[in-house]
């Protein structure tokens, strides 16, 4: 039986590319998302229109990363060619985020239970792409499918690490872990 080598080469499709595990993906969306809550707590007003913006053209932003993608070391590229993904992209692929953003606004205007209903409709969004991405083969979730595109770790951004090609380094990366073909 042919078992892979290391956890990064189960994480490579067919392209080469090494998709990017959940729980960065839950790391960089956490970064995110601590981001546009101060900008929604920080300037009231004016804070959740920005916040929305960034949840729209956030993963467009430094080609194709968040602010928080590029410190965890992700990008998302389009599942087709392995393009950047523009803020055309962006903005399909956060749609599902964007429709929790709003109604968490309008329901956090309701006096006294209106943050717990807030609350509980961003829970039920975060939780249907969170299983989505789960039971999804490739690991993506519904804006990811809806957009074309997948998020994969970039290597070039992850302090410490540094590909060396044609190197001599007889296929490895500087950490010492082989690196795959997808087979």
């Amino acid at each position: 039986m042919n078992m892979p080598e290391s956890h990064s080469e189960q994480l490579r499709d067919n392209t080469g590319v090494t998709k990017a595990t959940i729980l960065n993906r839950v790391i960089a969306k956490s970064i995110d998302f601590l981001i546009i809550a101060a900008l929604f707590e920080i300037v009231p007003r004016a804070g959740y229109f920005a916040g929305l913006g960034y949840i729209l053209i956030g993963d467009g932003l430094f080609e194709g990363r968040s602010v928080g993608k590029k410190l965890i070391g992700l990008k998302v590229v389009l599942s087709k060619g392995g393009g950047k993904c523009a803020f055309k992209e962006s903005i399909i692929r956060n749609f599902p985020f964007v429709i929790g953003y709003i109604i968490f606004g309008v329901l956090k205007s309701i006096p006294l239970i209106g943050w717990l209903f807030s609350f509980i409709v961003l829970i039920i969004i975060l939780g249907l792409e969170s299983l989505i991405m789960l039971g999804n083969e490739k690991g993506l979730r519904l804006g990811d499918e809806i957009a074309g595109t997948m998020v994969v770790e970039d290597a070039a951004d992850i302090p410490g690490i540094n590909i060396n090609q044609g190197s001599g380094t007889g296929g490895q990366d500087s950490v010492g872990q082989k690196l795959g073909t997808g087979n």
